[in-house]
């Protein structure tokens, strides 16, 4: 799937670009699909008011979050809840599904299990590929959301690191609406922190207070259709979308099968939904 070229820009910056690795007849399936996930779900229901914000982390003390590794739950922008109640209709208010729809959704399946990734991993060193967690992002108008800065491997730890970020571009993605930003070659230097369970919540141990280089961040403007694969000890971020066009994104976190995942990571599977790979 990749020339010896790409992969020598992988190992060089952390990331690749691949325009046009999905049609985009296929993104506008997906997305679609997405909207019309929320267009029948309601918004009442217990929990299910949580904000997801990378600023203030409140959700990640939430029970509606830290229970969504096997299952297709909605978390919403900031400032969209008021009075206990949402301020626009739930397809507008949603800062992204999670975590779980590659394997209970027939078309987030469909998507995320093609012949084409499964090649793709093998070109990327992977022997057993395991797809551990899906988001579809709405980057919504206006409202989008920032992402701090971060690395993956901080949220999703394997020993030895191990997981690689799918990032599907559904939408143009372009400095105005939030798209992704990365420090080409940072991968190469030590993960900061790792956020983990503890008790009932999580909580984040510092592991070096080395600041992100955020100096060195690039813009990855990219088309509809284009995937950027993310090492998981790249730094990356995106802005948060002023604009008034979305930037629908999916992404998916593989891990290497014969990695260790420990027991106090925030996602868990339960023993009945085994991760699976790109081709079972």
């Amino acid at each position: 799937m990749i020339s010896d070229s790409q992969l020598a820009d992988w190992n060089r910056d952390g990331f690749l670009a691949l325009p046009g690795f999905v049609p985009i007849d296929s993104c506008r399936e997906l997305r679609a699909h997405a909207v019309s996930l929320l267009d029948s779900a309601d918004p009442g229901l217990g929990g299910a008011l949580t904000v997801f914000s990378t600023t203030d982390q409140s959700h990640a003390q939430d029970e509606w979050f830290l229970t969504s590794g096997d299952k297709i739950r909605w978390f919403l922008e900031d400032g969209v809840v008021h009075d206990g109640a949402l301020d626009r209709p739930l397809p507008l208010a949603v800062n992204k599904l999670g975590h779980a729809m590659h394997d209970l959704d027939p078309v987030f399946n469909r998507f995320s299990r093609t012949p084409e990734l499964a090649d793709l991993a093998d070109d990327l060193g992977f022997v057993d590929p395991r797809l551990l967690q899906s988001m579809y992002i709405f980057k919504q108008p206006g409202i989008g959301g920032e992402v701090t800065c971060h690395c993956d491997h901080t949220f999703l730890w394997t020993e030895p690191m191990s997981v690689i970020g799918f990032w599907f571009a559904v939408e143009d993605a372009t400095v105005d609406n939030g798209c992704l930003w990365a420090v080409p070659g940072g991968h190469t230097g030590p993960v900061r922190s790792r956020f983990r369970r503890q008790g009932t919540g999580t909580v984040t141990d510092l592991l070096d207070p080395t600041p992100w280089p955020t100096d060195d961040l690039v813009p990855l403007e990219v088309e509809a259709g284009t995937l950027i694969v993310i090492h998981g000890l790249l730094p990356h971020w995106s802005g948060p979308n002023r604009s008034e066009r979305s930037r629908h994104a999916y992404t998916l976190h593989v891990i290497e099968g014969g990695a260790e995942y420990p027991a106090d990571n925030w996602l868990q599977r339960p023993a009945d939904m085994p991760m699976r790979g790109f081709r079972s």
